[in-house]
């Protein structure tokens, strides 16, 4: 993969998507990490003018926000913070769960579904539309929040493993700081992608290219990507019988 030719597809693409959709720029979340600083590169190579990450904490580990920050800083890229921790307490009190343990799932899957908010808010104030920043080794198991991070107009790098996405972000010249940061989804304090999948990205990206992967590993992807498809399909529809 030509990661020059690779970098002008997306671009090209992105503002194909971006003007057939009747927007002028782009939104997207910046999270510190390798696929959002990805992403935010692209939309600012393609609308210079009319680009903007939100940096949205909600409990987030500091570093998250610092690394954030300075890969705005580096690429010269417009930016809002938006602190949604207060209000994600607020709405876990209204809900009744004000007392539930960090790691419970039903609530740290309200942060992402937040800043999901956000961004379709900024979006509809600038025209914008909003860009995820999913991958194709996270999006084919289901490891995204529906209607979170997978609520989003356009995927630009979904079709990429996550070693592609590190190989465009080398190529980018992205923060090594960035590039050397364990993957987060950041729900809870020390929370790891690949702790939590029970699998490293590497198995992962070999088990999609369909390459050998230990049994057991493969035996989860399996059943991950089963589970998971309804998250990558529109609900449904029932048809009236004529």
């Amino acid at each position: 993969m030509n990661m020059e030719e690779l970098y002008r597809d997306i671009c090209n693409w992105l503002e194909r998507e971006v003007a057939a959709a009747g927007g002028k720029g782009c939104v997207f979340g910046l999270s510190g990490g390798v696929d959002s600083a990805v992403v935010a590169v692209l939309c600012k190579t393609v609308f210079p003018e009319h680009s903007m990450g939100l940096i949205m904490p909600c409990h987030s580990p500091p570093q998250d926000r610092e690394d954030a920050l300075a890969l705005a800083e580096r690429f010269k890229i417009s930016t809002c913070v938006i602190a949604l921790d207060a209000v994600y307490d607020r709405f876990l009190l209204a809900l009744g769960g004000g007392d539930l343990p960090a790691k419970d799932l039903a609530a740290a899957n309200i942060k992402p579904r937040l800043r999901m908010n956000a961004l379709y808010y900024y979006a509809a104030r600038h025209h914008y539309r909003v860009i995820g920043t999913g991958n194709k080794s996270e999006i084919s198991i289901g490891y995204f929040t529906k209607y979170g991070d997978g609520g989003v107009d356009l995927e630009p790098i979904g079709d990429l493993l996550k070693e592609d996405v590190y190989r465009l972000a080398r190529y980018l010249d992205v923060p090594e700081r960035i590039l050397q940061k364990k993957p987060s989804a950041g729900l809870w304090d020390e929370q790891y992608d690949e702790s939590e999948m029970g699998f490293t990205y590497g198995e992962l990206d070999r088990y999609l290219k369909g390459g050998p992967v230990d049994e057991a590993a493969a035996k989860k992807m399996r059943i991950m990507v089963q589970k998971s498809m309804h998250k990558r399909k529109m609900p449904p529809i029932y048809t009236v019988k004529h």
